[in-house]
């Protein structure tokens, strides 16, 4: 073979060889199958995820909110103790308080109240073992039937009596009786009468005991003798209990007290140099030491025409004009006692609200309402300020809760509709 013939042949060789390299597929640079599908969905779960985060610190779900303490918009009262002659101090009592007993002594078998449980007049409270009461009273019940059954058979025998006094004054009237038979017979009839009659009082007897034994068995109910609240359960189920003390502290002496709270009123206890400055139906306004922010109006009822030669004082009963549930016995109250003319002053308009609780700004002023875990704001036009509170005039109304103790941090991180969390 020629040199020419070699050379042609490698050439074609090599042109082969290039055109095999060309159609060979590259499996390092070819992608794996799916991983283009697998992009897309990393992508997609990158979105998804990113969007859930913006979401959930936007909106979080079950999220606190800001914590805040709330206060009630309340009545203002009587702005103002300028009028005030005298100052005193006092304790709210009750009179018409009762602590509830048996009438017999007993041995305890339910009690169906509970403190600070609303009674009403009548309602059974308590009761005691009734299987002696109850046996008397069947007793009673069958004397009396007994005695009606014997007063029957005297009727019986004195129409019997009266047929024979018949007879035998007809039998007289011809001779065929003797005077002495009709004696006899006329003296049984009215011995019968009389039986008759002794036996219709003995079945009042046996009624009137039948009652007595009834009455007993009543007692063996406790109840209320008016309406109002428990504020003392004395005694429990299984205890003796007696309307007098037994002595040793084994028998009680009573099931519960109960405090009609409409009869609430202030007693003070007055200086006799001032006694002269007050005077029945005085205007006056009470204030309780629990809620010092609040004023209850109220007049003097009477002066009691006695002095306490111990103290020098006088005593003062005083009457609360407005019914109000934080008012509770014995609670401290301070009396300001008012010149008339004061007391004249109308009732301011709108409500008090803590000072703390109104943002000022130069658009105006605003509070936060709080409605069910959420604060709304809105704008208010406020009046006088009364201690460390303020008269809201426009905007509030009573019983509105609002969010207290403001400050410049918490206002700015309140907005409408905000999610709060209630501390108070």
């Amino acid at each position: 073979m020629s040199d020419s013939q070699n050379q042609a042949e490698a050439s074609g060789e090599r042109v082969k060889s290039a055109l095999l390299n060309e159609l060979r597929i590259d499996r390092a640079a070819q992608p794996a199958p799916g991983s283009g599908r697998l992009r897309w969905l990393l992508i997609f779960s990158v979105v998804v995820g990113a969007g859930f985060a913006g979401w959930f610190f936007t909106f979080p779900p079950d999220s606190p909110g800001l914590t805040v303490n709330v206060a009630v918009a309340s009545e203002p009262g009587t702005l103002g103790s300028s009028g005030s002659v005298l100052d005193a101090t006092g304790y709210v009592v009750a009179r018409r308080q009762a602590t509830v007993s048996a009438k017999t002594t007993g041995k305890v078998v339910a009690v169906l109240i509970e403190e600070g449980m609303l009674v009403s007049e009548g309602q059974l409270l308590a009761s005691l073992d009734d299987s002696i009461p109850r046996a008397q009273l069947a007793l009673s019940a069958s004397q009396l039937e007994a005695a009606r059954s014997g007063l029957e058979e005297l009727r019986v025998a004195l129409r019997q009596a009266q047929l024979d006094l018949k007879r035998t004054r007809g039998l007289a009237d011809r001779n065929l009786a003797s005077q002495a038979d009709l004696d006899r017979d006329g003296l049984d009839v009215e011995a019968l009468q009389a039986r008759l009659d002794r036996a219709g009082k003995d079945i009042l007897v046996a009624e009137s005991n039948m009652a007595v034994q009834r009455q007993l068995l009543d007692d063996m109910e406790i109840r209320a003798p008016f309406a109002g609240v428990v504020i003392a359960k004395a005694a429990q189920p299984g205890e003796m209990i007696s309307p007098v003390s037994a002595g040793g502290g084994f028998t009680r002496t009573g099931i519960c007290t109960i405090v009609d709270m409409d009869s609430l009123e202030v007693e003070v206890d007055v200086n006799e140099a001032y006694i002269n400055r007050v005077f029945p139906s005085q205007p006056v306004e009470v204030t309780l030491n629990a809620y010092p922010d609040q004023t209850f109006p109220a007049a003097v009822i009477a002066i009691i025409p006695a002095a306490d030669r111990n103290k020098a004082t006088v005593r003062v009963r005083v009457a609360l004009l407005e019914r109000d549930e934080r008012v509770l016995p014995d609670m401290g109250v301070r009396v300001a006692f008012l010149e008339e003319q004061a007391a004249a002053q109308p009732t301011p308009e709108g409500v008090l609200v803590p000072s703390d609780s109104v943002v000022r700004e130069a658009a105006g002023e605003f509070v936060f309402v709080v409605s069910g875990d959420t604060a709304d704001r809105r704008p208010v036009i406020t009046g006088a300020r009364r201690g460390s509170r303020i008269q809201v005039l426009q905007g509030l109304e009573r019983g509105e809760r609002v969010v207290a103790q403001l400050t410049q941090a918490l206002a700015s991180g309140l907005d409408d509709n905000q999610r709060i969390s209630v501390v108070n």
